[in-house]
Protein backbone atom coordinates (compact mmCIF):
# COMPACT_ATOMS: atom_id res chain seq x y z
CA UNK A 1 0.00 0.00 0.00
CA UNK A 2 1.05 3.56 -0.78
CA UNK A 3 0.85 6.82 1.17
CA UNK A 4 1.56 10.02 -0.84
CA UNK A 5 3.78 12.55 1.19
CA UNK A 6 1.22 15.33 2.54
CA UNK A 7 -1.65 13.37 1.47
CA UNK A 8 -1.85 10.71 4.43
CA UNK A 9 -5.40 8.86 4.26
CA UNK A 10 -6.96 8.81 7.61
CA UNK A 11 -9.23 6.17 7.25
CA UNK A 12 -11.48 8.46 5.17
CA UNK A 13 -9.12 11.73 4.87
CA UNK A 14 -6.65 13.04 3.77
CA UNK A 15 -3.88 15.99 4.93
CA UNK A 16 -2.67 16.90 1.51
CA UNK A 17 -1.55 20.10 0.98
CA UNK A 18 -3.31 22.89 -0.46
CA UNK A 19 -3.34 25.14 -3.75
CA UNK A 20 -1.95 28.72 -2.50
CA UNK A 21 -4.18 30.89 -4.81
CA UNK A 22 -5.08 33.12 -3.07
CA UNK A 23 -9.07 34.91 -2.85
CA UNK A 24 -9.70 38.07 -3.80
CA UNK A 25 -10.08 39.43 -0.51
CA UNK A 26 -9.38 38.57 2.91
CA UNK A 27 -12.22 36.27 4.86
CA UNK A 28 -15.07 37.04 5.44
CA UNK A 29 -14.89 38.84 1.91
CA UNK A 30 -14.12 35.74 0.08
CA UNK A 31 -17.49 34.68 0.91
CA UNK A 32 -18.28 37.39 -2.63
CA UNK A 33 -16.48 35.06 -4.38
CA UNK A 34 -19.65 32.37 -4.96
CA UNK A 35 -21.22 34.43 -7.75
CA UNK A 36 -19.88 36.99 -10.11
CA UNK A 37 -21.83 39.24 -12.33
CA UNK A 38 -21.34 38.99 -16.14
CA UNK A 39 -21.16 42.86 -16.10
CA UNK A 40 -20.57 45.54 -13.83
CA UNK A 41 -23.30 47.21 -12.01
CA UNK A 42 -23.92 50.82 -12.55
CA UNK A 43 -22.90 52.14 -9.07
CA UNK A 44 -19.59 49.98 -8.98
CA UNK A 45 -15.98 51.11 -10.57
CA UNK A 46 -15.96 49.26 -14.11
CA UNK A 47 -12.99 46.42 -14.15
CA UNK A 48 -11.32 48.14 -17.14
CA UNK A 49 -9.42 51.01 -16.15
CA UNK A 50 -10.10 53.46 -18.72
CA UNK A 51 -13.52 53.43 -17.28
CA UNK A 52 -12.37 55.45 -14.39
CA UNK A 53 -14.38 58.39 -14.06
CA UNK A 54 -10.61 61.25 -13.78
CA UNK A 55 -10.28 63.42 -11.75
CA UNK A 56 -9.13 66.60 -12.92
CA UNK A 57 -5.43 67.44 -11.25
CA UNK A 58 -3.80 70.86 -11.96
CA UNK A 59 -0.15 69.36 -14.11
CA UNK A 60 -1.65 66.16 -14.93
CA UNK A 61 -0.72 62.38 -13.27
CA UNK A 62 3.10 63.49 -13.87
CA UNK A 63 3.34 66.41 -11.47
CA UNK A 64 4.25 66.49 -8.21
CA UNK A 65 2.07 68.00 -5.72
CA UNK A 66 2.71 71.69 -4.83
CA UNK A 67 4.07 71.44 -1.31
CA UNK A 68 4.39 73.43 1.60
CA UNK A 69 7.25 75.42 3.41
CA UNK A 70 9.62 73.36 5.66
CA UNK A 71 10.66 70.03 6.87
CA UNK A 72 8.03 68.43 9.59
CA UNK A 73 10.23 67.22 12.86
CA UNK A 74 9.73 63.21 11.64
CA UNK A 75 11.99 63.76 8.71
CA UNK A 76 9.53 64.27 5.75
CA UNK A 77 10.85 66.53 3.78
CA UNK A 78 8.98 68.27 0.58
CA UNK A 79 11.39 66.66 -2.17
CA UNK A 80 10.07 63.16 -0.73
CA UNK A 81 6.51 63.39 -1.97
CA UNK A 82 5.57 61.91 -5.18
CA UNK A 83 2.51 61.16 -7.07
CA UNK A 84 2.67 57.79 -9.25
CA UNK A 85 0.44 56.05 -11.45
CA UNK A 86 -1.44 53.06 -10.41
CA UNK A 87 -1.66 51.70 -14.03
CA UNK A 88 2.20 52.33 -14.49
CA UNK A 89 2.37 50.31 -10.81
CA UNK A 90 0.50 47.39 -12.11
CA UNK A 91 -2.81 48.38 -9.95
CA UNK A 92 -5.98 47.45 -11.66
CA UNK A 93 -9.89 47.69 -10.61
CA UNK A 94 -10.75 44.52 -10.56
CA UNK A 95 -7.85 43.96 -7.28
CA UNK A 96 -10.31 46.31 -5.46
CA UNK A 97 -13.26 43.71 -4.09
CA UNK A 98 -17.00 44.57 -5.22
CA UNK A 99 -18.21 45.53 -1.69
CA UNK A 100 -14.75 48.34 -1.35
CA UNK A 101 -16.42 49.17 -4.57
CA UNK A 102 -19.70 49.73 -3.96
CA UNK A 103 -18.52 51.76 -0.80
CA UNK A 104 -16.18 53.58 -2.78
CA UNK A 105 -18.85 54.62 -5.40
CA UNK A 106 -21.70 55.18 -3.24
CA UNK A 107 -19.74 58.08 -1.44
CA UNK A 108 -18.39 59.51 -5.37
CA UNK A 109 -21.82 59.69 -6.54
CA UNK A 110 -22.45 62.29 -3.48
CA UNK A 111 -19.74 64.33 -4.26
CA UNK A 112 -17.06 63.34 -1.95
CA UNK A 113 -13.86 62.72 -2.56
CA UNK A 114 -12.63 59.30 -1.32
CA UNK A 115 -9.25 56.76 -1.45
CA UNK A 116 -7.66 53.14 -0.70
CA UNK A 117 -5.41 54.20 2.57
CA UNK A 118 -3.02 52.02 4.68
CA UNK A 119 -1.68 48.98 4.23
CA UNK A 120 -4.38 48.02 1.29
CA UNK A 121 -2.13 50.56 -0.53
CA UNK A 122 1.14 48.70 0.63
CA UNK A 123 0.26 45.78 -0.47
CA UNK A 124 -1.35 46.06 -3.90
CA UNK A 125 2.03 48.49 -4.99
CA UNK A 126 3.31 45.17 -3.76
CA UNK A 127 1.72 42.50 -5.72
CA UNK A 128 0.34 41.34 -2.60
CA UNK A 129 -3.19 40.11 -1.82
CA UNK A 130 -4.51 42.66 1.19
CA UNK A 131 -5.96 41.42 4.67
CA UNK A 132 -8.16 44.10 4.26
CA UNK A 133 -9.57 47.29 2.49
CA UNK A 134 -9.48 50.86 3.91
CA UNK A 135 -11.51 53.85 2.87
CA UNK A 136 -10.91 57.57 4.03
CA UNK A 137 -13.11 60.56 2.78
CA UNK A 138 -13.79 64.02 2.84
CA UNK A 139 -17.40 63.32 4.06
CA UNK A 140 -18.01 63.77 7.54
CA UNK A 141 -18.74 60.18 9.21
CA UNK A 142 -22.31 61.69 9.77
CA UNK A 143 -22.88 62.40 6.02
CA UNK A 144 -21.67 58.36 5.77
CA UNK A 145 -24.38 56.82 7.57
CA UNK A 146 -27.07 58.41 5.81
CA UNK A 147 -25.35 57.43 2.71
CA UNK A 148 -25.81 53.45 3.58
CA UNK A 149 -28.64 52.15 5.31
CA UNK A 150 -26.83 49.38 7.14
CA UNK A 151 -23.88 51.57 8.98
CA UNK A 152 -22.68 52.51 12.42
CA UNK A 153 -20.03 54.78 13.76
CA UNK A 154 -17.51 53.02 16.52
CA UNK A 155 -14.62 54.45 18.63
CA UNK A 156 -14.67 57.07 20.69
CA UNK A 157 -11.10 57.55 20.55
CA UNK A 158 -10.56 57.14 16.34
CA UNK A 159 -14.56 56.88 15.41
CA UNK A 160 -14.72 55.34 11.87
CA UNK A 161 -17.81 54.29 10.37
CA UNK A 162 -18.43 50.22 9.52
CA UNK A 163 -20.18 49.86 6.46
CA UNK A 164 -22.71 46.43 6.40
CA UNK A 165 -22.19 45.15 2.68
CA UNK A 166 -23.84 41.80 2.73
CA UNK A 167 -21.40 39.97 4.74
CA UNK A 168 -18.63 42.05 4.52
CA UNK A 169 -17.56 44.97 6.88
CA UNK A 170 -15.84 48.46 5.48
CA UNK A 171 -13.80 50.77 6.80
CA UNK A 172 -14.74 54.32 6.72
CA UNK A 173 -12.58 56.94 8.29
CA UNK A 174 -13.66 61.07 7.36
CA UNK A 175 -10.29 63.79 6.98
CA UNK A 176 -12.80 65.86 8.69
CA UNK A 177 -11.95 63.41 12.37
CA UNK A 178 -8.55 63.34 11.93
CA UNK A 179 -8.09 66.84 10.84
CA UNK A 180 -9.06 67.10 14.82
CA UNK A 181 -6.97 65.15 16.33
CA UNK A 182 -3.05 66.95 16.90
CA UNK A 183 -0.30 64.70 15.25
CA UNK A 184 1.81 64.91 18.37
CA UNK A 185 5.86 65.52 18.08
CA UNK A 186 4.83 67.30 14.49
CA UNK A 187 5.70 71.15 13.70
CA UNK A 188 2.11 72.07 12.59
CA UNK A 189 3.70 73.86 8.74
CA UNK A 190 1.94 76.52 7.04
CA UNK A 191 0.55 75.91 3.82
CA UNK A 192 2.45 77.69 0.51
CA UNK A 193 0.13 79.27 -2.04
CA UNK A 194 0.75 77.21 -4.97
CA UNK A 195 0.02 74.33 -2.63
CA UNK A 196 -3.82 72.64 -2.98
CA UNK A 197 -5.98 72.32 -0.06
CA UNK A 198 -6.93 68.87 -1.70
CA UNK A 199 -2.63 67.91 -1.40
CA UNK A 200 -2.24 70.16 2.06
CA UNK A 201 -4.98 67.56 3.55
CA UNK A 202 -3.76 64.37 2.13
CA UNK A 203 -0.34 65.09 3.60
CA UNK A 204 -1.50 66.36 7.31
CA UNK A 205 -3.66 63.07 7.07
CA UNK A 206 -1.01 61.08 6.37
CA UNK A 207 1.49 62.42 9.21
CA UNK A 208 -0.96 60.96 11.46
CA UNK A 209 -0.01 57.21 9.95
CA UNK A 210 2.46 54.64 12.37
CA UNK A 211 4.40 54.11 9.84
CA UNK A 212 5.80 55.40 6.15
CA UNK A 213 5.20 52.24 3.98
CA UNK A 214 0.93 52.78 5.36
CA UNK A 215 1.31 56.51 4.44
CA UNK A 216 0.21 55.89 0.90
CA UNK A 217 -2.58 57.19 -0.52
CA UNK A 218 -5.02 55.56 -3.34
CA UNK A 219 -7.56 57.35 -6.09
CA UNK A 220 -9.03 54.84 -7.97
CA UNK A 221 -10.93 56.94 -10.02
CA UNK A 222 -7.86 59.31 -11.20
CA UNK A 223 -5.76 56.07 -11.16
CA UNK A 224 -3.04 58.36 -8.84
CA UNK A 225 -1.22 57.38 -5.48
CA UNK A 226 0.07 60.09 -3.30
CA UNK A 227 3.27 59.45 -1.47
CA UNK A 228 3.68 62.36 0.91
CA UNK A 229 6.11 60.34 2.98
CA UNK A 230 8.55 58.01 1.25
CA UNK A 231 6.76 55.59 1.37
CA UNK A 232 7.76 53.74 -1.92
CA UNK A 233 11.14 54.29 -0.97
CA UNK A 234 10.97 52.47 2.03
CA UNK A 235 8.95 49.59 0.72
CA UNK A 236 12.28 49.65 -1.75
CA UNK A 237 14.27 49.34 0.58
CA UNK A 238 12.20 46.42 2.77
CA UNK A 239 12.22 48.78 5.52
CA UNK A 240 9.18 49.50 8.17
CA UNK A 241 9.92 53.49 9.56
CA UNK A 242 7.63 55.11 11.61
CA UNK A 243 6.18 58.62 10.73
CA UNK A 244 7.28 60.33 13.29
CA UNK A 245 10.41 59.93 15.13
CA UNK A 246 10.02 55.87 17.02
CA UNK A 247 10.25 56.75 20.12
CA UNK A 248 7.90 59.45 20.42
CA UNK A 249 5.36 57.48 18.15
CA UNK A 250 5.37 54.09 20.44
CA UNK A 251 4.63 56.16 23.34
CA UNK A 252 2.08 57.73 21.83
CA UNK A 253 0.42 54.27 20.80
CA UNK A 254 2.38 51.05 22.29
CA UNK A 255 0.74 49.13 19.98
CA UNK A 256 2.34 50.55 17.33
CA UNK A 257 4.86 47.89 18.58
CA UNK A 258 3.10 45.03 17.97
CA UNK A 259 1.94 46.23 14.50
CA UNK A 260 5.72 46.56 13.66
CA UNK A 261 6.33 43.21 14.42
CA UNK A 262 3.83 42.09 12.84
CA UNK A 263 4.12 43.84 9.62
CA UNK A 264 8.00 43.19 9.44
CA UNK A 265 7.42 39.61 10.09
CA UNK A 266 4.53 39.68 7.32
CA UNK A 267 6.66 41.37 4.37
CA UNK A 268 10.05 40.32 5.09
CA UNK A 269 11.63 43.78 6.16
CA UNK A 270 13.71 45.00 8.88
CA UNK A 271 13.36 48.02 11.04
CA UNK A 272 15.17 51.15 10.38
CA UNK A 273 17.93 51.64 12.95
CA UNK A 274 16.29 54.17 14.98
CA UNK A 275 12.74 51.97 14.75
CA UNK A 276 14.52 49.33 16.08
CA UNK A 277 16.01 50.62 19.00
CA UNK A 278 13.08 52.13 19.60
CA UNK A 279 11.02 48.63 19.75
CA UNK A 280 13.67 46.93 21.90
CA UNK A 281 13.98 49.62 24.34
CA UNK A 282 10.59 50.09 24.69
CA UNK A 283 9.36 46.49 24.60
CA UNK A 284 7.99 46.92 28.27
CA UNK A 285 4.76 48.82 27.22
CA UNK A 286 2.99 46.64 25.42
CA UNK A 287 1.89 45.13 28.54
CA UNK A 288 -0.35 48.43 29.38
CA UNK A 289 -2.47 47.34 26.93
CA UNK A 290 -5.47 45.73 27.66
CA UNK A 291 -6.08 41.80 27.19
CA UNK A 292 -8.19 42.03 24.75
CA UNK A 293 -5.92 44.46 22.29
CA UNK A 294 -3.37 41.60 23.00
CA UNK A 295 -4.82 38.51 21.99
CA UNK A 296 -6.21 40.70 19.02
CA UNK A 297 -2.66 41.52 17.73
CA UNK A 298 -1.43 38.19 18.49
CA UNK A 299 -4.13 36.48 16.74
CA UNK A 300 -2.96 38.99 13.61
CA UNK A 301 0.26 37.53 14.26
CA UNK A 302 0.00 33.62 14.42
CA UNK A 303 -3.34 33.35 12.55
CA UNK A 304 -2.79 34.83 9.00
CA UNK A 305 0.32 32.87 7.49
CA UNK A 306 3.42 34.91 9.06
CA UNK A 307 3.66 33.20 12.65
CA UNK A 308 6.76 31.40 12.25
CA UNK A 309 8.40 35.45 11.77
CA UNK A 310 6.29 36.80 14.21
CA UNK A 311 7.62 34.49 16.96
CA UNK A 312 11.12 34.85 16.05
CA UNK A 313 10.72 38.64 16.04
CA UNK A 314 9.20 38.47 19.11
CA UNK A 315 11.71 36.61 20.63
CA UNK A 316 14.39 38.66 19.11
CA UNK A 317 13.26 41.98 20.31
CA UNK A 318 12.47 40.73 24.05
CA UNK A 319 8.42 41.24 23.59
CA UNK A 320 7.87 37.24 23.50
CA UNK A 321 8.87 36.10 27.38
CA UNK A 322 6.32 39.20 28.05
CA UNK A 323 3.49 37.97 26.14
CA UNK A 324 3.95 34.20 25.92
CA UNK A 325 6.42 33.57 29.00
CA UNK A 326 5.75 29.97 28.46
CA UNK A 327 7.07 29.88 24.69
CA UNK A 328 10.00 32.33 25.85
CA UNK A 329 10.52 29.41 28.75
CA UNK A 330 11.09 27.03 25.84
CA UNK A 331 13.03 28.93 23.89
CA UNK A 332 15.68 29.90 26.63
CA UNK A 333 15.37 26.23 27.51
CA UNK A 334 16.72 25.13 24.07
CA UNK A 335 19.42 27.84 24.12
CA UNK A 336 18.16 30.06 21.39
CA UNK A 337 19.99 33.04 21.15
CA UNK A 338 18.04 36.46 20.02
CA UNK A 339 19.35 35.93 16.53
CA UNK A 340 19.13 32.39 16.12
CA UNK A 341 18.23 30.80 12.58
CA UNK A 342 18.21 27.42 14.02
CA UNK A 343 14.46 25.92 14.53
CA UNK A 344 13.00 23.70 16.54
CA UNK A 345 9.21 22.05 17.05
CA UNK A 346 7.34 25.27 17.91
CA UNK A 347 9.11 27.27 14.89
CA UNK A 348 8.34 24.17 12.93
CA UNK A 349 4.41 23.72 13.95
CA UNK A 350 4.28 27.38 13.05
CA UNK A 351 6.30 27.17 9.86
CA UNK A 352 4.01 24.08 8.26
CA UNK A 353 0.60 26.23 9.82
CA UNK A 354 1.69 29.30 7.86
CA UNK A 355 2.03 27.00 4.38
CA UNK A 356 -1.64 26.87 5.05
CA UNK A 357 -2.83 30.14 6.00
CA UNK A 358 -2.69 33.59 4.26
CA UNK A 359 -3.93 37.10 5.11
CA UNK A 360 -7.22 36.83 3.13
CA UNK A 361 -7.39 33.31 4.52
CA UNK A 362 -6.44 33.31 8.09
CA UNK A 363 -7.64 30.82 10.65
CA UNK A 364 -9.58 30.90 13.94
CA UNK A 365 -7.59 32.00 17.02
CA UNK A 366 -8.49 28.84 18.73
CA UNK A 367 -5.90 26.79 16.18
CA UNK A 368 -2.79 28.60 17.52
CA UNK A 369 -3.54 27.79 21.13
CA UNK A 370 -4.26 24.37 20.63
CA UNK A 371 -1.00 24.21 18.62
CA UNK A 372 0.62 26.05 21.76
CA UNK A 373 -0.95 23.97 24.25
CA UNK A 374 -0.16 20.73 22.73
CA UNK A 375 3.50 21.56 22.22
CA UNK A 376 3.96 22.59 26.06
CA UNK A 377 2.53 19.18 26.48
CA UNK A 378 5.08 18.04 24.75
CA UNK A 379 7.31 19.84 26.33
CA UNK A 380 6.33 18.83 29.88
CA UNK A 381 6.72 15.30 28.73
CA UNK A 382 8.19 14.04 25.48
CA UNK A 383 6.22 11.34 24.08
CA UNK A 384 6.63 8.61 21.57
CA UNK A 385 6.25 9.38 17.91
CA UNK A 386 3.24 6.34 17.39
CA UNK A 387 1.37 7.99 19.53
CA UNK A 388 1.49 11.34 18.87
CA UNK A 389 0.69 10.09 15.60
CA UNK A 390 -2.15 7.89 16.76
CA UNK A 391 -3.41 10.83 19.00
CA UNK A 392 -3.69 13.42 15.35
CA UNK A 393 -5.55 10.91 13.53
CA UNK A 394 -7.99 9.99 16.40
CA UNK A 395 -8.53 13.96 16.75
CA UNK A 396 -9.51 13.93 12.87
CA UNK A 397 -11.67 11.66 12.35
CA UNK A 398 -13.73 12.27 16.10
CA UNK A 399 -11.80 9.94 18.39
CA UNK A 400 -12.17 6.73 17.03
CA UNK A 401 -8.62 5.21 18.22
CA UNK A 402 -9.06 2.13 16.69
CA UNK A 403 -9.34 3.08 13.22
CA UNK A 404 -6.59 5.89 14.19
CA UNK A 405 -4.03 3.32 16.20
CA UNK A 406 -4.66 0.74 12.70
CA UNK A 407 -2.86 3.77 10.15
CA UNK A 408 -0.83 4.70 12.52
CA UNK A 409 0.88 1.04 12.90
CA UNK A 410 1.21 1.29 8.92
CA UNK A 411 3.68 4.67 8.70
CA UNK A 412 7.07 3.78 7.73
CA UNK A 413 8.60 6.88 7.45
CA UNK A 414 10.61 8.11 9.85
CA UNK A 415 9.71 11.01 12.67
CA UNK A 416 12.30 13.97 12.92
CA UNK A 417 14.87 13.22 15.45
CA UNK A 418 15.83 16.43 15.93
CA UNK A 419 13.33 17.43 18.63
CA UNK A 420 13.55 16.39 21.95
CA UNK A 421 9.87 16.85 22.47
CA UNK A 422 9.54 12.88 20.28
CA UNK A 423 10.85 10.12 22.23
CA UNK A 424 13.03 7.42 20.00
CA UNK A 425 10.04 4.85 19.24
CA UNK A 426 9.00 2.19 21.34
CA UNK A 427 7.57 -1.36 21.11
CA UNK A 428 4.11 -1.58 22.60
CA UNK A 429 3.77 -5.03 23.64
CA UNK A 430 -0.50 -4.73 23.39
CA UNK A 431 -2.83 -2.25 21.58
CA UNK A 432 -3.93 -1.60 25.00
CA UNK A 433 -0.99 -0.04 26.15
CA UNK A 434 -0.94 2.12 23.04
CA UNK A 435 -4.24 3.25 23.67
CA UNK A 436 -3.45 4.45 27.44
CA UNK A 437 -0.48 6.33 26.46
CA UNK A 438 -3.02 8.65 24.06
CA UNK A 439 -5.42 8.65 26.38
CA UNK A 440 -2.44 9.99 28.83
CA UNK A 441 -1.28 12.62 26.20
CA UNK A 442 -4.72 13.72 25.98
CA UNK A 443 -5.45 14.55 29.27
CA UNK A 444 -1.74 15.97 29.44
CA UNK A 445 -2.57 18.33 26.64
CA UNK A 446 -5.71 19.73 28.33
CA UNK A 447 -3.39 20.07 31.47
CA UNK A 448 -0.94 22.52 29.48
CA UNK A 449 -3.84 24.40 28.24
CA UNK A 450 -5.23 24.84 31.97
CA UNK A 451 -1.57 25.93 32.82
CA UNK A 452 -1.69 28.95 30.18
CA UNK A 453 -4.27 30.13 31.48
CA UNK A 454 -3.16 30.38 35.16
CA UNK A 455 -1.44 33.14 36.33
CA UNK A 456 0.13 31.41 38.85
CA UNK A 457 0.96 28.61 36.78
CA UNK A 458 2.88 30.99 34.09
CA UNK A 459 4.84 32.64 36.93
CA UNK A 460 6.20 29.38 38.22
CA UNK A 461 6.49 28.08 34.87
CA UNK A 462 8.86 31.24 34.15
CA UNK A 463 10.99 30.55 37.67
CA UNK A 464 12.78 27.63 36.29
CA UNK A 465 14.37 29.98 34.12
CA UNK A 466 15.74 33.12 35.62
CA UNK A 467 17.72 34.02 32.16
CA UNK A 468 14.05 35.16 31.06
CA UNK A 469 12.49 38.54 32.96
CA UNK A 470 9.26 37.63 34.86
CA UNK A 471 6.06 37.74 33.18
CA UNK A 472 2.53 35.91 34.68
CA UNK A 473 0.59 37.59 31.60
CA UNK A 474 -3.06 35.73 30.84
CA UNK A 475 -4.58 37.19 27.95
CA UNK A 476 -6.89 33.68 26.76
CA UNK A 477 -10.36 34.58 27.86
CA UNK A 478 -12.56 31.50 29.09
CA UNK A 479 -14.79 31.43 26.02
CA UNK A 480 -11.81 31.07 24.40
CA UNK A 481 -10.01 28.32 26.71
CA UNK A 482 -13.42 26.74 26.44
CA UNK A 483 -13.24 26.36 22.64
CA UNK A 484 -9.86 24.93 22.47
CA UNK A 485 -10.66 22.57 24.95
CA UNK A 486 -13.46 21.42 22.53
CA UNK A 487 -11.04 20.13 19.87
CA UNK A 488 -9.64 18.08 21.95
CA UNK A 489 -12.36 16.22 23.67
CA UNK A 490 -13.08 13.43 21.65
CA UNK A 491 -9.43 11.90 21.83
CA UNK A 492 -9.98 12.32 26.08
CA UNK A 493 -13.09 10.72 25.65
CA UNK A 494 -11.59 7.33 23.57
CA UNK A 495 -14.84 6.98 21.51
CA UNK A 496 -16.21 8.39 18.01
CA UNK A 497 -18.20 11.72 18.90
CA UNK A 498 -21.91 11.10 18.58
CA UNK A 499 -22.78 12.99 14.95
CA UNK A 500 -19.24 13.33 14.01
CA UNK A 501 -19.02 13.79 10.44
CA UNK A 502 -15.45 12.73 9.43
CA UNK A 503 -13.75 15.56 7.05
CA UNK A 504 -13.23 13.91 3.56
CA UNK A 505 -10.66 14.92 0.83
CA UNK A 506 -7.85 17.73 1.46
CA UNK A 507 -9.57 20.66 0.53
CA UNK A 508 -9.43 23.56 3.39
CA UNK A 509 -12.95 25.20 3.74
CA UNK A 510 -10.48 28.99 4.83
CA UNK A 511 -14.75 30.34 5.92
CA UNK A 512 -15.21 27.43 8.16
CA UNK A 513 -11.70 27.59 9.51
CA UNK A 514 -12.29 31.24 10.28
CA UNK A 515 -15.35 30.92 12.03
CA UNK A 516 -13.77 28.06 14.08
CA UNK A 517 -15.37 25.11 12.64
CA UNK A 518 -14.45 22.36 15.02
CA UNK A 519 -14.09 19.71 11.82
CA UNK A 520 -11.55 22.34 9.70
CA UNK A 521 -10.18 23.14 12.90
CA UNK A 522 -9.43 19.75 14.14
CA UNK A 523 -8.35 18.91 9.57
CA UNK A 524 -6.01 22.08 9.94
CA UNK A 525 -4.35 20.45 13.24
CA UNK A 526 -4.12 17.40 12.21
CA UNK A 527 -1.86 18.30 9.58
CA UNK A 528 0.23 20.56 10.90
CA UNK A 529 1.35 18.19 13.80
CA UNK A 530 1.78 15.21 11.08
CA UNK A 531 3.91 17.40 8.69
CA UNK A 532 6.13 17.72 11.98
CA UNK A 533 6.76 15.07 13.59
CA UNK A 534 6.69 13.17 9.79
CA UNK A 535 8.23 15.64 7.44
CA UNK A 536 8.45 15.74 4.23
CA UNK A 537 10.95 13.39 2.41
CA UNK A 538 11.75 15.51 -0.48
CA UNK A 539 14.08 13.25 -1.84
CA UNK A 540 11.26 10.38 -2.54
CA UNK A 541 7.56 11.88 -2.74
CA UNK A 542 5.56 8.48 -2.09
CA UNK A 543 6.06 7.16 0.96
CA UNK A 544 4.55 3.26 1.59
CA UNK A 545 3.59 1.84 4.31
CA UNK A 546 4.16 -1.39 6.12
Amino acid sequence: MVLRTQRLEMAVASFGAVSKTPFPFRCPLFLHARRRSSAPAADTLATEPDSFIAEVHPGGPSSPPPKPNGKSSGGTQASDWKMLSSKELGIKNSMIPKPTRTVLNGLKKKGYDVYLVGGCVRDLVMKRIPKDFDIITTADLREVKKTFSHCNIVGKRFPICHVHVNDCIIEVSSFNTLRRKQHHGLTCIARNADCSEHDYARWNNCLGRDFTINGLMFNPYSKLIYDYLGGMKDIKKAKVRTVIPANISFQEDCARILRAIRIAARLGFRFSKETAYSVKDLAGSVLRLDKGRILMELNYMLAYGAAENSLRLLWKFGILELLLPMQAAYFVSQGFRRRDKRSNMLLAMLANLDKLLAPNRPCHNSLWVGILAFHQALVRQPRDPLAIAMFTFALHNGGNLAEAMDIARRITHSHDSDFPELLEPRGWDTDEELINEVLDFASSVGSALSLMTDEYSVSQAMAKYPQAPYSDLVFIPLQLYLRVCRIFECVKSGQRERGFITKRGNKINYYALAQGGLAEVRHVFARVVFDTVFPLNNNNEELSLA
